[in-house]
């Protein structure tokens, strides 16, 4: 039985920046070949440069960073080229991409292709009464040696997305806000918070991929944040907090590898 179909395949080369949409994938146990393979991180603080602390790092959606070939998994990545929030570019493996980028920024970066053994990011919690700090900025632990928040795969559903919109009709719930790897279109379910139920139970993505799906996905003020043509909306958060304790999709992990594409149908294990 086919519990659902891929609807759409996101990679992100570059943290925090906008990303790449994809037909189809290979996945290893570093999630999506090419996700988060880059970073870059403050030259003051030596924290991982993140979105979650808008405060110091107000434009990084309006970077959006695309590999200049697609990566294979017998070779090393190739370089990537971003997209600057003037529209000119510039590639990662360019002598004068860090003072580019800084400038652009307007605090000195570098641009790191391995993560140190134990990275740290900076996360900006809001004044919202839903969420456990509030008007504070916290460091926080990655998981050592990558570039991931928390999981190396988000999982998204269209039924959690059409939810959300019920419940706050004037939002602008679109999956970018919420930077998923993976958008699943249930056979079932109607809109609800399907993937919720999913915790702990495996999905097998076409002939070869299989995950597991490990926890949910709490959500912070990234997904509040201008980008592109949508506004600045604190009540997307809070609509998620108040009806889904802040958590919109699920986190994986991958356990057997393979290529994916879109439209490839997912059954529940």
């Amino acid at each position: 039985m086919t519990d659902g179909v891929v609807v759409s395949l996101w990679r992100y080369p570059v943290k925090s920046m906008m990303g790449e949409e994809l037909n189809a994938s290979h996945i290893t146990d570093r999630g999506l070949l090419g996700d988060r393979a880059l970073a870059l991180v403050d030259a003051e603080t030596g924290n991982v440069v993140s979105a979650k602390n808008p405060r110091r790092w107000p434009a990084m959606f309006d970077f959006r960073a695309a590999f200049s070939a697609p990566p294979d998994p017998g070779d090393a990545l190739p370089s990537v080229r971003v997209t600057l929030p003037d529209g000119s570019m510039i590639d990662s493996d360019d002598r004068g991409f860090a003072d580019v980028v800084s400038a652009a920024l307007g605090r000195p970066v570098s641009l790191l292709a391995a993560a140190p053994s134990q990275p740290v990011l900076e996360e900006y919690w809001p004044d919202m009464a839903e969420l456990a700090q509030q008007e504070v900025v916290t460091e926080e632990a990655m998981p050592a040696g990558t570039f991931f928040d928390l999981a190396t795969v988000h999982v998204l559903t269209t039924a959690t997305i059409d939810r959300l919109r019920e419940l706050y009709p004037r939002g602008r719930f679109e999956p970018r806000r919420f930077r998923p790897n993976i958008i699943v279109r249930p056979t079932e379910g109607g809109a609800e918070f399907v993937e919720s139920k999913w915790v702990g139970r495996r999905l097998r993505i076409g002939d070869d991929v299989v995950l597991e799906t490990t926890d949910h996905c709490p959500r912070c003020v990234m997904t509040t944040l201008p980008q592109g043509d949508l506004p600045k909306d604190s009540d997307i958060l809070r609509t998620a907090a108040r009806h889904n304790d802040v958590h919109v999709g699920v986190y994986a992990e991958v356990r057997e590898p393979g290529v994916f594409r879109r439209g490839d149908p997912v059954c529940l294990d």
